[in-house]
């Protein structure tokens, strides 16, 4: 799943932002290169408005800012990784620094449940999260995800 959502112009090793606000609003700018977002201030809204109601911010340096909303007719996905550690109210306490963001549409689960749990399982692993922080270039952050 990960090999058929993810694309070069949907990963980053430079993330922009200085908190969980502008991380997100960064993430978003990500999905919607893919142009797969017909409407950015309705998806932006419907990740915040998620985010209001339960951080996503997971374990082990990872968040998931994620939402269901009528701006995309397919799942879209974005990975990005910031220099900074930013406070995404994670669930042990520690700072975010991978990021991945999905949109999916309002009906359906499938896709969206295949992605999460096939970038959970590759996650898990330290020593992935380890390369996924040292990647230099876009295409190594790509290879690491998908390979």
């Amino acid at each position: 799943m990960l090999k058929e959502t993810l694309t070069i112009d949907l990963v980053t090793t430079e993330l922009a932002g200085r908190d969980k606000n502008e991380i997100i609003k960064s993430m978003l700018d990500l999905v919607c290169n893919s142009g797969k977002v017909k409407d950015p201030a309705a998806a932006l809204k419907a990740v915040l408005d998620h985010e209001a109601v339960m951080s996503t911010g997971m374990e082990n340096g990872i968040a998931i800012p994620h939402a269901k909303t009528d701006a995309v007719d397919e799942l879209v996905a974005a990975v990005g990784v910031s220099k900074r550690k930013i406070d995404f109210e994670n669930l042990d306490r520690k700072p975010a620094q991978i990021f991945i963001m999905t949109l999916s549409p309002m009906h359906g689960t499938g896709p969206h449940v295949q992605f999460l749990a096939d970038i959970s399982r590759l996650l898990k692993e330290a020593s992935i999260r380890k390369q996924i922080l040292k990647a230099k270039t876009d295409e190594e952050l790509l290879a690491i995800l998908t390979s």
